[in-house]
């Protein structure tokens, strides 16, 4: 069986930024870590992609990019990763994304993936 990967969209080595909080609880709750960001960068071992390319291994994704910022990644995350859920932090909630997603089977979920990690309702 293939590894499935949270994948962190918005990822930051700044230990300040959330993204970088949730890349670190994944992987202390065993999870298996792929990030993305717009800069080259690494979190304990997880090396940040910077460029769009199919992903066919990323179960869920956690949102870390704000509204306005997201229509640029709509057919990256749609078409190329095609995840089956997305987790819209606080702070990144998105009607028009979650209008898009839900067509293709995509869960859309208001949640912090901390949070749901220390209450151990992530899956």
């Amino acid at each position: 069986m293939r590894k499935k990967y949270t994948l962190v969209i918005g990822a930051s080595e700044n230990p300040d930024r959330y993204s970088y909080k949730a890349i670190k609880a994944l992987l202390v709750n065993g999870r298996d870590v792929k990030a993305f960001g717009q800069k080259k960068g690494e979190v304990d071992g997880v090396v940040f992609e910077t460029e769009e390319r199919p992903m066919d291994d990323i179960d869920t994704l956690t949102l870390y990019v704000g509204p306005k910022n997201q229509p640029s990644l709509y057919d990256f995350i749609l078409n190329d990763i095609q995840p089956r859920r997305i987790i819209f932090n606080p702070g990144t909630e998105n009607q028009e994304f979650y209008e898009l997603a839900r067509p293709k089977g995509i869960i859309c979920e208001e949640a912090c993936t901390l949070v749901l990690l220390a209450t151990s309702q992530y899956d």
